[in-house]
């Protein structure tokens, strides 16, 4: 099924974006205009879900702050309802670059899951330090678990089919790290194939960075962490065959 036959969302998880999500949702609308547009505003407190509604997009309002983790998997409830057969994740900020968006969707002709890879001999965006360090480790160690080589396992920018999100709906942790590290470990160790096409990402559009050298160090310890859970689960309850079905 190529991505113009398959019923598509765009699941733009959202925290007190109001001054970039009109934009992010105009250039999807505009590189990605047969997908469908959902904004999850995750307990935000400023105009962010009204600025996604008068931007054309749909719009789920969560009460309080879930994190990612929480507001995807309210994505995935929503789209698995709603009986769309792909989802791709994309950052409110403006980081992940609409014009990838079918280039992510097109990993799905071979895949489960197709992660947007900054590491992929595309782009210019650069880490270092403790951060570039840990980035290698979850890197090395999940390719081992998914049988295929990833340079990007704690990017965001992904997309996923009918049997992923299902697999999604059975284990999508919540806490720091597990929307990307945990998920992707589960989702491989429950039979979910996945690959990674390279992607460009852009400087934030809007608000302000959180990096700096001790949040990076943070970043290793909790992303090392993170790492150790995901391997320690049970796979997902939910067994797929090739077809989705249980």
């Amino acid at each position: 099924m190529s991505a113009q036959q398959a019923r598509t969302l765009v699941i733009i998880p959202a925290w007190n974006e109001e001054a970039i999500i009109g934009s992010t949702i105009q250039e999807v609308q505009e590189h990605a205009p047969h997908c469908d547009v959902l904004v999850v505003s995750d307990g935000s407190t400023d105009r962010t879900a009204k600025v996604a509604i008068d931007s054309g997009a749909q719009v789920l309002i969560l009460p309080f702050n879930l994190g990612v983790g929480g507001a995807m998997r309210a994505g995935f409830r929503y789209a698995e309802r709603k009986s769309y057969t792909q989802v791709v994740q994309v950052d409110a900020d403006g980081q992940h670059d609409p014009r990838d968006i079918e280039h992510v969707l097109e990993g799905l002709s071979q895949a489960d899951i197709c992660i947007g890879a900054r590491f992929a001999e595309r782009g210019s965006y650069q880490v270092s330090g403790p951060r570039k360090w840990s980035m290698q480790f979850l890197a090395a160690v999940v390719s081992r678990v998914a049988r295929t080589k990833l340079t990007d396992v704690t990017s965001g920018f992904r997309a996923a089919n009918t049997k992923a999100i299902a697999q999604y709906l059975d284990h999508y942790p919540a806490e720091y790290l597990g929307d990307t590290i945990d998920s992707l470990v589960v989702a491989a160790r429950s039979g979910c194939k996945v690959v990674q096409v390279p992607v460009e990402m852009r400087v934030r559009q809007g608000g302000t960075p959180s990096h700096n050298p001790f949040k990076s160090s943070i970043y290793l310890a909790r992303s090392i962490l993170a790492l150790f859970l995901a391997l320690t689960r049970k796979r997902s309850g939910l067994r797929l065959d090739e077809g989705g079905v249980r």
